[in-house]
């Protein structure tokens, strides 16, 4: 473990960084992960004040407007832009097909797709770790009967049975009538532009991988001598579980969490893309570009405008993953 030199009087002390400060350091060392990192918090300012920094609001139309762009943008329109396009400077990025700002939705579509991110990731995370810790440390029968049942649901293609999900949702909420927790949850739904059923649908496939790495790690920790400590003074199952096992195991688990946001990102695009994501007119980076391919080659704008926000925002969990994970990794440490 590395030191510091640290002076007490006359004396000479070596004081001890812990883990969690060594990996902060080499964290710290890697410029790229600090940017990314360091985006992503201005992107969650920018998604949770959004009705402070968007120009509009997301629905607000002007229907004389539509299909504007700014005269600036004029260098990314076709070479005949000149002879169809309206040019109007009253939104910074142009306006979509129904005169609603391009920027506007782009920033309100952030709050959709980090709340899908922080959501599915926590709710793998939670359901994951607890699932995994618990089948590899009790081990033999039971730990056999939780893997047996996360191989299970590994064989069912993830995409298709969110998909599947989705539109029984979806039929779910069109049908109505419903009574008690579906009315309930149905009105929820409605409130939240459709999010929490795709919180639902997401939620309940992700944790099997996250189940699965934490099972290895404890699996790899739980015969250290450690444990064997605690177990010799009677500490019970629990305290060994949470007090000592998981602060040791829960590094390598948030390094893949995070690694593994972009895939949910990009799920809620996918899914918002062919209509089975939040409801209009709540703005998803998604459902913008589904709205906008149509019209693709005439104005690229209206594409490339939420494309490059999840473009950067995917990059950008990527490159902080990479970091967390090389400055998680005690092979790596000097």
């Amino acid at each position: 473990m590395a030191e510091a030199e640290v002076t007490v009087g006359r004396t000479l002390v070596r004081k001890e960084r812990s883990l969690w400060e060594e990996s902060m350091i080499r964290l710290l060392r890697n410029k790229v992960a600090v940017v990314s990192g360091a985006f992503l918090i201005v992107l969650v300012l920018v998604a949770v004040f959004a009705n402070v920094v968007a120009p509009y609001d997301f629905a607000e139309q002007d229907l004389l407007a539509n299909n504007a762009i700014p005269k600036w943008m004029l260098f990314l329109m076709p070479e005949n832009a000149e002879n169809y396009a309206r040019f109007s400077d009253k939104f910074p990025l142009g306006a979509d097909h129904l005169g609603r700002d391009l920027l506007s939705r782009t920033i309100y579509g952030a709050r959709v797709s980090l709340a899908v991110a922080f959501v599915a990731a926590s709710v793998s995370l939670l359901v994951g770790t607890i699932y995994g810790m618990i089948s590899g440390y009790v081990g033999g029968r039971v730990d056999d009967v939780m893997m047996r049942i996360v191989d299970f649901l590994y064989a069912f293609p993830f995409l298709v049975v969110v998909i599947l999900l989705q539109t029984y949702f979806k039929a779910l909420a069109r049908r109505g009538g419903q009574e008690g927790l579906g009315s309930f949850l149905i009105n929820l739904n409605n409130e939240m532009g459709g999010l929490l059923f795709l919180f639902i649908a997401i939620g309940l496939i992700n944790w099997i991988g996250m189940a699965r790495i934490a099972r290895g790690q404890v699996l790899s920790y739980k015969q250290k001598e450690f444990i064997e400590a605690a177990r010799a003074i009677g500490a019970s199952d629990t305290r060994i579980i949470f007090r000592h096992l998981l602060p040791s195991v829960l590094g390598p688990l948030i390094v893949a969490e995070t690694m593994a946001i972009p895939g949910y990102i990009f799920t809620e695009a996918f899914l918002s893309f062919i209509g089975l994501g939040v409801d209009p007119p709540t703005p998803s980076w998604g459902i913008m570009i589904s709205e906008a391919v149509q019209g693709l080659r005439t104005y690229p704008i209206q594409t490339l405008v939420p494309a490059v926000a999840l473009s950067l925002t995917t990059l950008a969990f990527n490159f902080l993953g990479d970091g967390l994970r090389d400055a998680f990794d005690p092979r790596l440490k000097q």
